[in-house]
């Protein structure tokens, strides 16, 4: 690379890293005024405060919104990286009747938008006395994954050398003990940020909650944010605050994965 497009490289890094950090610093800037003041622009607060933090908290049921939300994040996650990893397992390593035809048919679920499926799922729900828990978010969330990350979790099985495969078959390995000692582990980036995915996607997840769940004590963090934002329309640094306290959970699962998270992204690109 040249000069130039080292340089231009870096300052579009820089671009892109301001446009991230700016807002986020006049959110938390804003959220460290007393609850009630006028804000405008980005300055630092005259009496630095966390009192909009506990009013927001307190006002809004934040214990009882990041409970829930955090339920359904430790349901979702781990059933579908396992529904995930037999499946793309099967796909990348398997020859069976009608393959071809069922991977299709999930790739189409990656074409079409999960709203189209609200009506019939909250129908489904009703039916099996779902609606109102959160059971019915979680049932909901692990399908609507499961097209991409069976897609995901075969591209990573099939990046594998064939030869590993073949050395543990001739070992005396079983498709069982193939898959889970020999092929997960090498696969575990991928994996983790697959998992990381699916968390991000869970937490965040407004739509289907509004819909699924009508009940204020069992509704998820975003969905309770939506509900305090039109109540407090007027109070800034406690809207600032709340929106921290919905995002915090995200941004710290982030920082802790960002290393697994660049390397699942890049170890399924070139097959080994």
């Amino acid at each position: 690379m040249s000069r130039t497009d080292r340089l231009t490289g870096r300052a579009l890094v820089a671009l892109f890293c301001a446009g991230v950090l700016i807002p986020f610093a006049a959110l938390v800037l804003t959220a460290l005024n007393p609850p009630g003041t006028a804000v405008s622009g980005l300055a630092w607060p005259k009496d630095p405060t966390f009192a909009s933090f506990g009013e927001a908290w307190s006002a809004a049921g934040f214990g009882t919104l990041l409970t829930n939300s955090a339920f359904v994040v430790l349901g979702v996650v781990p059933l579908a990286l396992v529904c995930a990893t037999l499946a793309g397992y099967a796909f990348a390593t398997m020859d069976f009747r009608g393959k071809g035809l069922l991977f299709g048919l999930l790739l189409v679920g990656l074409t079409l938008p999960y709203e189209a499926a609200v009506v019939p799922l909250y129908y489904n729900m009703q039916s099996l006395g779902l609606t109102d828990t959160p059971y019915a978010l979680v049932l909901a969330l692990v399908g609507l994954y499961m097209p991409f990350g069976a897609f995901w979790m075969r591209q990573q099985f099939a990046a594998l050398p064939k030869e590993l495969r073949e050395a543990a078959s001739l070992d005396g390995a079983g498709d069982w003990a193939l898959l889970w000692r020999v092929l997960v582990p090498c696969i575990r980036p991928g994996l983790t940020t697959l998992g990381l995915l699916y968390f991000l996607w869970a937490w965040n997840q407004f739509l289907l909650t509004l819909i699924l769940i009508q009940s204020p004590e069992e509704r998820t963090a975003p969905a309770g944010l939506a509900f305090f934002v039109g109540a407090h329309s007027t109070d800034v640094p406690m809207l600032a605050a709340a929106t921290l306290i919905v995002i915090a959970p995200v941004v710290l699962v982030y920082l802790f994965f960002q290393r697994n998270f660049i390397a699942g992204m890049v170890s399924g690109a070139v097959k080994g």
